[in-house]
């Protein structure tokens, strides 16, 4: 008796393939290491979408192209700028948020008192399509929204790693 599988086998064998090719990278955008997908997808890194750090707060990001700078804008409503990190390392900018909202309630007819902690936190970290000039770099936060403002540069130089102070 010989055996044969049936076109459902072949499926299951498909997927277990592919699941195993896209593992590294679903573990990667766990990670909020989005370059490291980006590459393992061969796409360029900024035609990638960038996933938040798992078990964060969902935050968006944009990047555009403004001609002589790239600007990322990223919705942060309730985080202070000290609540906020933004470097450049390389061609890198990972931008991190650690929020801890604290509510309290008295009830004084019942003596009750009633505590609770909100903390979020996210990562984002997208490459950027070209060299900026990392001294130059201006980030700002108004009405819930942070900016950053990254000059192109005009040669490719050596990477560095920069820490952005936020306005």
């Amino acid at each position: 008796m010989t055996d044969r599988s049936g076109p459902l086998d072949d499926l299951e064998r498909f997927i277990d393939r592919l699941t195993e090719h896209f593992e590294p990278v679903t573990r990667s955008l766990e990670r909020g290491d989005d370059d490291h997908a980006d590459r393992r997808l061969g796409l360029p890194a900024w035609e990638m979408p960038s996933m938040p750090s798992q078990g964060s707060g969902m935050t968006s990001l944009d990047l555009t192209d403004e001609g002589d700078e790239f600007v990322v804008t990223v919705d942060v409503p309730g985080y202070d700028t000290t609540d906020l990190e933004v470097r450049l390392d390389g061609p890198s900018l990972l931008i991190s948020g650690d929020h801890e909202q604290e509510t309290t309630q008295t009830a004084s007819a019942t003596e009750y008192v009633r505590q609770e902690r909100h903390v979020q936190s996210f990562t984002r970290q997208v490459t950027l399509p070209a060299a900026v000039e990392s001294d130059e770099v201006h980030a700002t936060v108004n009405n819930g929204i942070l900016t950053v403002q990254l000059p192109k540069r005009a040669h490719a130089s050596g990477d560095d790693s920069t820490t952005i102070d936020i306005d």
